[in-house]
């Protein structure tokens, strides 16, 4: 044991009282917090989850890190021992490759052999920040490449681990490491964009992905040219695609393809408008797709926001099973997948944990992720105030059952094929998925000075055989809803039309929404709405290696917050009394809720963010109005790197950093009527404050301190899909005094169901209403209905339910009070 520094599993000192058993260590919806880990760095992400050689391997990995960090390797046994390897030597490693002529896992910078034994690179034999490996094209037995995210490559021997550089890390100036993502790309670099992601070989080349630019413009404007695929048959460099990519990989998965002359090779990427998907052929080269995304908070040119999204067979000995996680979507993705063969890519469910890596272990799944940021980065905005962040990064593993990725969210998800794009006549779009929803439907907008005819082609057996589905004929500067009957079927579809014009075409998949309005049993013992008098706290991650959450307990009123003493949760998930008042103070002033980030009016919420654009969200309870304007409820935080998770007047919501386009991607996950008064990440789970004492007894999910004056509800972030589905109700106008031919602001209507419409005025004379849609975010506003309203009625509509759209507003044809009401039930 010398040789090894245990972190703390003392299972016989760990509580008994637990929510899920392995031995005796509790877990929390499947986290167990004394697997945390920790570093000294800005970023504490998950590069890699490996099974190998009888343990779990897992390394971390810091921000920007060329040379070595405080991060670490662990080892983690089948009794859930957590090993801190002394080879550790840090840096911002997310590579992985099971060499099998050797018998060895080359990981970051080391390798480690069947008899577990670790060995390790240094960074001054090879500098950057490892993000791939891949077989060696011409001495596979022997040699392995290394790939870093400045594109330094590199050949390595994996019997003496030599090292021969092939491109140097554009880090590396003159010996010195310079490097910074912000700064313009480098001339020396090979190839453009920035940030790199996935390494392959197969077919007789290495590919190689970057995600982002580095340039000032890409730290602000999400849409932006960026990132590339390439491919290096040897000798030189050639670009296939100026996209964001991120996954390379094939069939044969981190060992390498099986056939790697004819095996294919995937990747997976995305642009402003979708997500994107090649496969490699040896003889027809490249081919690509498009899917939907059910989350923009991956979006962002400098493409910081994504992590290591991958494919990863999860399946057993007899047989594979193919999991990919690309924006916000678990994916079943075929073993089988090439361009004559694309059929059996389908959506499973949605999940707001940001995955670094993930694995088959145990007949479970294991998730690495990237949970609490301490610099957290770009993601600052007016909503939260001026809140800090975590006092040192962590993060952990999620375990879960094998079918957990089909239960999470809903996979409603939406992209497009063009936006606002200049389109020749005839010119085909690339394929969009089509089969795996309820319902589809597409917008099309014809932005040009004719009419146009929209063709639709599906290819139904992904086989490479289109045939006609339908067209759509579009006048001038008009749009039109497309809704598909479930008859309507094919694995693919695409568009083109008859004439050259400016267009856009979007399509929006939903799948039926089957949850209750009643939150799961494991929510029980938080505070509801109704509680006049609740168990609250503000939550703080400890720095300086304390590696506790620090809770500023007290009694929320209707009206005010009295503190009652500073607690400390522990490793083992025990609430203590301290007495520090440093602390405390220090959580008093930095973590305060802030006043007046929001507005409930008696329309709706209104939101008034960064940039000065105005959104509107649905209103629940009545009570949340009064709280909130008191400053009783956390309503921004983020509790997954990057992205924040909003709590407004009743609805939880998952929002994409400002760089990623904020609100104006916002997608609801739960509605509840919960009281929360605080919430934050700690050791990988969603801690919350705001309890009723009484309800909670036998919650395991509930932490209480001895004296019981502090409480605490701990769980993890996709518990919130069970909190209730979303609702609500409210409008941009409520006797609001509106203008002839002015629109309202835009109000969210995407990803609910049973949605309803009262249009109505107080004028003598009649009113025409221009209902419009905004289905993208960052697209064209598009008419969907005039209608006209006499005096003194109302006009009542009940949306379809295979309509969609993210944002509705109105435009009255005079001016007039108006009240625009919508209920989502």
């Amino acid at each position: 044991m010398k040789l090894r520094n245990v972190v703390i599993t003392l299972l016989l000192l760990v509580g008994c009282s637990s929510v899920e058993e392995t031995s005796s260590l509790k877990s929390y919806s499947g986290i167990y917090p004394h697997l945390a880990y920790y570093n000294n760095e800005g970023e504490c992400g998950t590069g890699a989850v490996v099974p190998w050689a009888d343990r779990l391997w897992v390394m971390t990995y810091g921000p920007h890190l060329p040379q070595g960090s405080s991060d670490k390797l662990y080892e983690i046994t089948p009794n859930l021992e957590q090993i801190t390897r002394p080879e550790s030597i840090g840096g911002t490693p997310a590579n992985r490759m099971i060499h099998k002529e050797s018998g060895q896992l080359f990981m970051g910078p080391y390798a480690i052999g069947q008899d577990r034994k670790v060995r390790t690179i240094p960074y001054d034999a090879m500098p950057g920040r490892h993000t791939g490996n891949a077989r060696h094209l011409t001495d596979p037995e022997n040699k392995i490449y290394y790939g870093t995210m400045e594109e330094g490559f590199y050949e390595v021997d994996v019997q003496s681990l030599d090292v021969k550089q092939l491109y140097k890390d554009i880090n590396d100036n003159k010996g010195t490491f310079h490097f910074n993502d912000a700064n313009v790309n480098p001339e020396s670099a090979n190839l453009p964009g920035a940030h790199g992601k996935g390494l392959y070989s197969g077919q007789g080349v290495m590919v190689f992905s970057n995600n982002g630019e580095a340039s000032n413009l890409a730290l602000k404007q999400f849409d932006i040219e960026a990132g590339v695929l390439a491919e290096w048959d040897g000798t030189d460099w050639e670009v296939v695609r100026r996209n964001q990519f991120v996954e390379v990989t094939g069939p044969g998965g981190i060992y390498g393809n099986k056939n790697p002359e004819t095996d294919p090779i995937w990747a997976t990427g995305w642009d402003h408008k979708s997500v994107l998907l090649g496969v490699r052929n040896a003889e027809t080269g490249w081919d690509f797709y498009r899917l939907p995304k059910a989350s923009h908070s991956y979006d962002g040119a400098h493409g910081w926001n994504t992590e290591w999204p991958r494919i990863r067979d999860v399946g057993t000995d007899e047989k594979s099973d193919y999991l990919m996680t690309m924006h916000g979507m678990f994916w079943r993705f075929p073993e089988t997948f090439t361009a004559d063969n694309s059929s059996g890519i389908r959506p499973r469910s949605a999940y707001l944990k940001v995955i670094g890596d993930f694995a088959r272990w145990n007949n479970q799944l294991v998730f690495g992720c990237d949970d609490s940021a301490q610099k957290e980065f770009l993601n600052k905005r007016k909503v939260k105030g001026e809140i800090e962040g975590p006092g040192q990064s962590n993060s952990n593993l999620w375990f879960t059952s094998i079918e957990k990725p089909d239960e999470l969210g809903p996979n409603t998800a939406e992209g497009a094929v063009w936006i606002s794009e200049e389109i020749e006549a005839e010119e085909l779009s690339e394929p969009f998925l089509f089969a795996g929803w309820d319902y589809r439907s597409a917008w099309i907008k014809n932005e040009g000075a004719k009419v146009v005819n929209f063709v639709f082609e599906v290819d139904e057996k992904g086989d490479g055989n289109w045939q006609k589905l339908k067209s759509v004929s579009v006048n001038a500067g008009e749009s039109v809803e497309l809704t598909f009957a479930s008859g309507e079927k094919g694995e693919w579809v695409r568009v083109s039309p008859d004439k050259a014009t400016q267009a856009t075409v979007h399509f929006t998949y939903t799948q039926k929404d089957q949850r209750s309005h009643t939150p799961d049993p494991m929510f029980d013992g938080l505070a509801t709405i109704t509680d006049s008098k609740v168990s609250a706290g503000l939550l703080y991650g400890l720095g300086d290696n304390r590696r506790q959450l620090g809770v500023l307990a007290g009694t929320a009123s209707d009206t005010n917050f009295t503190e009652s003493g500073y607690y400390e949760l522990d490793s083992l998930m025990n609430l203590v009394k301290k007495d520090d008042q440093e602390t405390a103070a220090f959580i008093r002033e930095k973590f305060a809720i802030p006043s007046q980030v929001v507005t409930i009016d008696e329309a709706s919420v209104l939101i008034i963010d960064d940039l000065n654009r105005r959104w509107r969200l649905p209103k629940g309870n009545a009570n949340y109005t009064e709280l909130t304007d008191n400053s009783l409820l956390r309503i921004c935080r983020e509790v997954a790197t990057e992205r924040d998770l909003l709590n407004c007047s009743g609805t939880f919501y998952e929002l994409p950093a400002e760089n990623a386009d904020g609100f104006a991607k916002i997608r609801p996950i739960a509605s509840h009527n919960f009281r929360i008064y605080d919430y934050a990440s700690y050791r990988g789970l969603l801690v919350m404050t705001g309890l009723d004492a009484k309800a909670s007894k036998g919650n395991p999910h509930v932490i209480a301190s001895e004296d019981g004056k502090a409480a605490v509800w701990a769980g993890t972030i996709d518990d919130l899909w069970k909190t209730g589905k979303p609702v609500g109700e409210g409008g941009p106008w409520k006797n609001t005094t509106v203008s002839a031919g002015e629109p309202s602001d835009a109000y969210l209507i995407g990803f609910y169901d049973k949605r309803s419409l009262k249009l109505s005025h107080q004028a003598n004379q009649p009113v025409t209403f221009i209902i419009e849609v905004e289905p993208i975010g960052h697209g064209p506003w598009m008419t969907y209905k005039e209608v006209t309203v006499s005096p003194g009625e109302t006009f009542e509509y009940a949306f379809p339910e295979a309509f969609q759209s993210r944002w509705i507003r109105f435009v009255a044809n005079k001016s007039c009070q108006a009240t625009a009401w919508l209920k989502y039930e």
